[in-house]
């Protein structure tokens, strides 16, 4: 494929809509519609600049017994879904540090550890450049119910045994799916 051009369509608050042109293999012009959180894609190199956007959270307690779920109503959605602790990293702030304030601030709990920081990998691979990099970690604290900013979230602690359960009842994210199914079958 070939690079023609980029074309921001629509401007929204948290996501800009583009439209990128390129010529496949057989010389033929196409159109990709894609969104991003990157709010001033104009050039080639732009779009192909991955920065990581937000976190996601695998938190265990300290005996590594239980791994911390979030319950949230998703609009796009229409219902509440199982997943993981996410949040945006704010300008300047490191992957780790926009973890450890996103966990307190979705859960109440208090990062204790940062284990790990994976590089940044692609949200939605099809729709958007989005890149999320996953900061595994253990906490400890007490819970507490979000309900403002249009988040509404519920945390609690969950062990192999509840989470195998879940997974064949209820909706969840797919990368707290797939990692769920394979954490609560570890002996």
């Amino acid at each position: 494929m070939e690079y023609q051009k980029i074309e921001k369509v629509y401007d929204g608050e948290y996501l800009d809509y583009y439209l990128v042109t390129y010529r496949d293999a057989d010389g033929h012009e196409k159109v990709y519609e894609m969104v991003s959180r990157d709010k001033e894609i104009d050039t080639r190199e732009k779009l192909y600049d991955h920065s990581t956007d937000a976190v996601v959270m695998i938190v265990n307690d300290p005996a590594d017994e239980h791994v911390v779920l979030v319950r949230e109503f998703r609009l796009e959605l229409g219902k509440t879904i199982f997943g993981f602790p996410a949040g945006l990293i704010d300008p300047g702030e490191t992957a780790a540090e926009c973890a450890v304030r996103e966990l307190k601030e979705e859960t109440g709990l208090d990062m204790v550890e940062v284990r790990d920081v994976l590089k940044g990998a692609f949200s939605a691979v099809g729709i958007s450049n989005e890149t999320t990099s996953c900061v595994i970690g253990t906490a400890t604290g007490q819970f507490s119910h979000r309900d403002e900013g249009g988040e509404e979230i519920d945390a609690a602690w969950y062990s192999k045994e509840e989470v195998r359960r879940l997974i064949k009842t209820e909706h969840f994210g797919s990368w707290a799916q797939a990692y769920c199914y394979m954490w609560s079958r570890e002996t």
